[in-house]
């Protein structure tokens, strides 16, 4: 167990991971926002989505930030840290999120990227 995720979570698979993740994000936030995409606080802000397109007020896909037009400075600096989850677990974060479970005060990586930034508190 411990050299699969020693495995997993190394760069080099973790990294391409992550960087699928981002173009997938990208393409979806692109496509389906008419391009109102702009770099602010670590992330790509891919905004005027769907409500549809995304979960609760946004979503982090990789290095992009799924939203309509739920942008704030706490929100980007919450979402930045999901951001890093990614680099750092790649495509390994979708499981281990699920997981994590559905509450967001027992979800680590909700936790670890500050609830009440996150607006959950």
């Amino acid at each position: 167990m411990r050299v699969l995720r020693w495995v997993l979570l190394s760069p080099v698979v973790a990294r391409p991971g992550y960087w699928f993740a981002t173009a997938c994000g990208f393409i979806w936030g692109a496509l389906l926002g008419g391009f109102h995409l702009s770099r602010q606080g670590g992330v790509v802000v891919a905004s005027h989505l769907p409500k549809w397109a995304f979960g609760r007020g946004g979503t982090t896909i990789g290095a992009v930030y799924l939203t309509s037009v739920n942008v704030t400075p706490a929100i980007l600096e919450h979402e930045a840290v999901h951001r890093a989850q990614w680099k750092r677990y790649g495509l390994a974060l979708i499981p281990l999120y699920i997981a994590a479970g559905r509450d967001a005060r027992t979800n680590r990586f909700e936790v670890q990227a500050d609830l009440r930034k996150g607006g959950y508190l």
